[in-house]
């Protein structure tokens, strides 16, 4: 096992981490399939404007607001619970590390190191070219491949100090943003 999650494996973890949050948000908050359908349908819709943007503008709360007849603060609060999405601009490639015990655990603090000096950025921070931002999130849902990060779209398990260069210089990263220009 190269520790890289096939995009099929991708896809049945983060359907069935959807799944599962919408069904434990529904019995926390006692909503009705209408008012959950409204709360999914907010997701897709903040989820298509972060893809748009690079994150979420606040001109786009507001008119997403007018249109859900919701009130903008809620919608900001939607925006702001989940770690895939992005209040404020960030870089063109974001590395999401995860920092949960089962991640530290199996050697974390380690991988954490070798991509802040890679980045040579600090979590939260946008390099001054604006190609990388790091962040760190709660969990990626995949604790079984400890050392877990995330590049753009990307998942990398079982990840290494000396993988952290290899990911993040890789070719590909050249190539996706030549292919843009």
């Amino acid at each position: 096992m190269t520790g890289r999650l096939s995009r099929y494996e991708e896809n049945k973890i983060l359907v069935c981490l959807r799944v599962l949050r919408r069904e434990i948000s529904a019995c926390e908050s006692g909503l009705g399939q209408r008012e959950m359908e409204m709360s999914n349908d907010l997701v897709a819709r903040l989820a298509e404007i972060n893809k748009r943007f690079g994150y979420i503008p606040r001109g786009e709360v507001e008119k997403l607001a007018r249109e859900l007849k919701m009130p903008a603060a809620k919608i900001f609060g939607v925006a702001t619970f989940y770690s895939l999405f992005s209040v404020a601009p960030r870089g063109k490639h974001v590395v999401r590390f995860c920092a949960d015990a089962p991640c530290h655990v199996a050697g974390g603090r380690a991988v954490y190191d070798a991509i802040r000096a890679t980045l040579q950025l600090e979590p939260g921070q946008t390099s001054a070219d604006g190609q990388w931002t790091f962040e760190m999130v709660s969990c990626l849902g995949i604790c079984g491949v400890g050392p877990v990060m995330m590049v753009d779209d990307e998942v990398y398990g079982n990840v290494t100090p000396e993988r952290v260069a290899e990911i993040l210089t890789a070719e590909r990263w050249r190539q996706m943003d030549a292919n843009e220009t």
